[in-house]
C-alpha cells in the first residue's frame, strides 16, 4: 500500500495517479481540550486511525490516495478551556477551499474530505459544494459517526453516552484501544454526567445551540468512567467498516458519473 499515501509519491507519481482518475481523500480533525483525562489530539489520533484504515481497505476496490490529516480545526468553542488550537471557521473554511484548489491544479478531479471533529462540519461540507460548483469536478464530504451511525447503534454504543460526544464515554473507549497510556482517571467525583435532550432534538440538519452548554463547566459531554477497551476496538471496526464501504460507493458514483459526461 506504498502508493496510498499522497505525501510518499513524487510530483510525477501524482501527476499520474490524477490522470487515472484517482480520488483524493482529505482526513479532517482537530487540536483541542478534551477533559482532564483525554489527549488533545484525541479527535486526530482517531480520525487519522480510521481515515487510514478505511482508505487501505477500500482501496482494494477504488482508486484512492489518502492526504495527510488537517490536525488543526476550527475550535474556537473549547479555546477557554486552554489547549486548544484553532482556525476560525471563516479561515477555515478558506483552507479547505485553497487545499481543494491545490488538488484541481495538481490535476485532481475527486476530493473526499473525511472528518473527525464535529466544529469541522459545517465548513467542509460548504467547502465541498463550492469547489463543485466552481470547477468541474466531482466532491463528497462526511464525518465518521455519520457514515457508522447504524452500525454503532446494532453495537450499543449509546450506552457508553454521547456518540461521539465530547470526551465523554465513547471518544474515551476509542483511546483506551487505540493508546490506553492516554487515558488518565477522569478526576470528577460526579460518575454520571448530566446529559443534554436538546442536543438531538428536533429534525435532522437542525442545529440548537449554545456550546457552554454543550461541555458545560467541565468541557466533556458525559462522563467517562465505563470507557472500555474492548468495546472501543468493536466501535472502530465498525467505523472503519462503514466508511470503507462508503468511499468505496462514493468512487464508484464519481466513475460512472465521469463516463456519463464524456
Amino acid at each position: 500500500m506504498n502508493d496510498l499515501l499522497f505525501q510518499h509519491g513524487t510530483r510525477e507519481t501524482l501527476k499520474r495517479q490524477a490522470q487515472e482518475g484517482y480520488a483524493v481523500v482529505v482526513p479532517l480533525a482537530a487540536t483541542e481540550q478534551h477533559g482532564p483525562h483525554l489527549p488533545v489530539f484525541t479527535d486526530s489520533l482517531i480520525g487519522e486511525h480510521i481515515a487510514f484504515e478505511a482508505s487501505r481497505k477500500a482501496a482494494v476496490s477504488t482508486k484512492l490516495l489518502l492526504a495527510p490529516t488537517l490536525v488543526i480545526g476550527c475550535s474556537q468553542h473549547h479555546l477557554a478551556f486552554g489547549g486548544t488550537l484553532s482556525f476560525t471557521s471563516t479561515t477555515y473554511f478558506l483552507m479547505l477551499k485553497e487545499i481543494g484548489e491545490s488538488l484541481i491544479k495538481g490535476g485532481f478531479r475527486k476530493i473526499i474530505f473525511l472528518n473527525a471533529h464535529g466544529g469541522n462540519e459545517s465548513m467542509m461540507h460548504q467547502a465541498a459544494q463550492d469547489l463543485a460548483v466552481q470547477h468541474d469536478i466531482w466532491t463528497a464530504s462526511s464525518s465518521y459517526w455519520s457514515l457508522s451511525r447504524s452500525a454503532l447503534a446494532e453495537l450499543g454504543a449509546q450506552e457508553m453516552g454521547m456518540v461521539p460526544g465530547h470526551a465523554g464515554g465513547f471518544e474515551a473507549s476509542l483511546i483506551a484501544s487505540l493508546a490506553p497510556d492516554l487515558l488518565r482517571n477522569q478526576t470528577t467525583d460526579r460518575l454520571v454526567h448530566p446529559q443534554r435532550a436538546w442536543i438531538n432534538a428536533g429534525p435532522p440538519g437542525s442545529f440548537i445551540g449554545k456550546h457552554n452548554f454543550l461541555t458545560g463547566v467541565d468541557g466533556y459531554t458525559d462522563s467517562a468512567h465505563q470507557a472500555d477497551a474492548v468495546k472501543g476496538s468493536m466501535y472502530l471496526q465498525a467505523i472503519i467498516d462503514s466508511t470503507a464501504e462508503w468511499l468505496v460507493q462514493v468512487g464508484n458514483w464519481m466513475d460512472e458519473g465521469v463516463e456519463s459526461t464524456q
